[in-house]
């Protein structure tokens, strides 16, 4: 099932579909990774450029038969029979050319779909074994980019330019060869033309390749500024800003416009440039040809396959332009893929054993200092002690460290010093896996994937019969809805499923009651729900909470009187730590942020 949150997410300028790779940082690093990943594939790949070889040969041998046709024209008598002979051997040459091309292509088509699928499959498992601080550190679609955008254009590009490289090589060496076998004076003449075409050439692509990347910006801008809009139509609509984001957008459009138009310009004239270049070279041909057949009649027949092969050697040329432009490219997205691979993982921990049986629910937090970045500490000197049981509500204005708590208790991020026990036994020693088992969570943001009502509910759990599902949903008081959607259970959950912010808690709140975990985290699990839906969460959470350590982190102080314990946080350190009462009475900071409220 692929993940759809029901929350909008923005991503970043430049990522996502649109996105174009820049140019390669360590373009050497990049090539020689590239090589040693392919080792594998060698067989295929040399076995396609063998192919691809032969093919190019046997192109190359056409335009020297065809000198023996113009002899056979020039003799005293026509020789209809000889011109027949080479007329048939061109045919089988150029079908087997044709053949040879076409088996080279089926065998790249496979290496490259057999990359395309490897790298993919290489980027999910690494996404899998990242730590939580790289994913909340790199936009979601700068990921997406890497695994579509960047591995399409590696896979197409080595499916059609690695053969394009060899065949152009091939070409130019060998068009060059057999100019030179029928005159190496006129061949040094015409390939003169060559370094001055190739400087024009290299001036343009680099005034083009400055156009291109102000195009990509603006392509990255428009990007972002289209998808903003849309997700904030509604508020868009409400402060009547129609002008502003009209304006605003003329603006990018222009600049994408005026950019395109300058680099797609001088990209453009590349072609007409070489084909200039090249019709002096034919003009060169005709005429120095024309001379030299005047003191050797014979020359008179090679004058068409030497302007043949020219007009193969020029082309190809031609293509070494774009094949460069294409690999540069290619390269970056090879760059972008094998750094993200490249990204450190969580510590492997193979060698943990340890595994908690018969578990109670107690948790101890010892001296716990931690921080997301070295230079801004989030929790101070933290201590508490949870009996099993017990409901914990832990509460504390906005950036006091609510969450941060329930982060290094999951094991999403690591204590920078202290400990946390469960049952006296240190999290550290325990596999992650084995850690995130004990706990069922019910999130603030409801996560539900497109699949049946009954996958999402099922969701994580292994072997679960249809009564249990029926039984939680029953608990939670969603089964009645369930019942009354088309398909029931084996209603399709999508994008325009259009269930209720509270119907949707329910759904998470019975995915978490078939865990059926020994301890519960429930974070602002009410906090986006109406007052009604709310007493409705509240109960179903009472149910899930009975007989379990229970963390719940809370916004709204009504859903957390009747917890056992209240822990207040204020920057990052424990304050207070009573009941309701206590704590009112207290007069301090709990006091103060539940007479706000009340």
């Amino acid at each position: 099932m692929s993940e759809k949150k029901n929350n909008t997410m923005k991503m970043g300028k430049g990522g996502g579909a649109g996105r174009v790779a820049d140019k390669p940082k360590h373009l050497r690093d990049t090539f020689v990774k590239l090589l040693k990943y392919l080792k594998k594939y060698s067989v295929q790949i040399i076995l396609s450029l063998v192919f691809s070889g032969i093919s190019v040969v046997l192109g190359i041998i056409g335009p020297d038969l065809i000198k023996k046709i113009g002899e056979a024209i020039l003799e005293t008598e026509v020789n209809l029979s000889k011109i027949t002979e080479v007329g048939i051997t061109l045919i089988i040459i150029y079908v087997s050319s044709f053949l040879f091309s076409l088996i080279q292509s089926f065998i790249m088509s496979g290496v490259t779909a057999k990359i395309s699928k490897d790298f993919r499959h290489k980027i999910c498992r690494k996404i899998n074994n990242l730590p939580l601080s790289y994913l909340d550190r790199v936009k979601s679609g700068d990921i997406l980019s890497r695994m579509t955008n960047d591995v399409d254009l590696l896979s197409d590009t080595l499916s059609q330019s690695l053969s394009s490289i060899i065949t152009c090589v091939a070409i130019v060496i060998g068009s060059v060869i057999m100019m030179f076998k029928y005159s190496w004076s006129l061949t040094l003449i015409v390939l003169c033309i060559l370094p001055v075409s190739m400087v024009v050439i290299a001036l343009m692509f680099k005034f083009s390749q400055k156009y291109f990347k102000m195009q990509q910006d603006s392509l990255g801008d428009i990007n972002g500024h289209i998808e903003e809009i849309y997700s904030g139509h509604n508020v868009i609509k409400i402060y009547n800003a129609e002008d502003d984001v009209l304006e605003d957008f003329d603006k990018y459009n222009n600049s994408l416009f005026s950019s395109s138009i300058k680099g797609n310009v001088l990209s453009g004239l590349m072609h007409p440039v070489m084909n200039f270049f090249g019709n002096i070279g034919y003009i060169l041909i005709v005429i120095l040809g024309g001379i030299i057949a005047l003191e050797d009649i014979s020359f008179l027949a090679a004058i068409i396959p030497f302007a043949t092969y020219y007009k193969r050697f020029n082309n190809q040329i031609s293509q070494v332009a774009s094949i460069s432009s294409t690999l540069q490219t290619t390269l970056a997205a090879a760059e972008r893929i094998f750094e993200f691979l490249d990204e450190t993982e969580q510590e492997d921990e193979k060698q943990k054993t340890t595994k908690l049986k018969d578990i109670e629910g107690n948790v101890e937090f010892k001296d716990i200092n931690f921080g997301y970045t070295p230079d801004k500490q989030i929790l101070h000197e933290l201590n508490l002690k949870c009996k099993a049981g017990q409901k914990i509500a832990i509460v504390g204005s906005t950036g006091a460290g609510k969450t941060t708590l329930v982060n290094l208790l999951m094991r999403f991020y690591e204590v920078d010093s202290g400990d946390i026990l469960i049952d006296g036994t240190s999290i550290q020693s325990i596999k992650r896996e084995n850690v995130r088992n004990l706990f069922g969570m019910v999130l603030q943001d409801t996560v539900l994937f497109e699949g049946t009502i009954r996958e999402n509910i099922a969701y994580g759990s292994k072997n679960v019969k249809e009564e249990d599902i029926i039984e939680v949903c029953k608990a939670t008081g969603i089964h009645h809805l369930i019942m009354s959607q088309p398909k029931g259970y084996d209603m399709m959950i999508t994008e325009s499923t259009t269930f209720s912010a509270g119907e949707k808690q329910l759904i998470t709140i019975a995915r978490a009651m078939l865990h059926n975990a020994p301890m519960l985290i429930l974070d602002e699990a009410t906090s986006s729900v109406d007052t009604r839906t709310e007493v409705l969460i509240q109960k179903a959470m009472d149910k899930l909470m009975h007989g379990r350590t229970s963390f719940i982190i809370a916004h709204r102080l009504s859903t957390i009187i009747n917890a056992d314990r209240i822990v207040v946080m204020k920057d990052g350190r424990i304050v207070e730590v009573g009941k309701h009462k206590e704590l009112l009475e207290l007069g301090g900071v709990y006091a103060s942020l539940y007479n706000a409220q009340f």
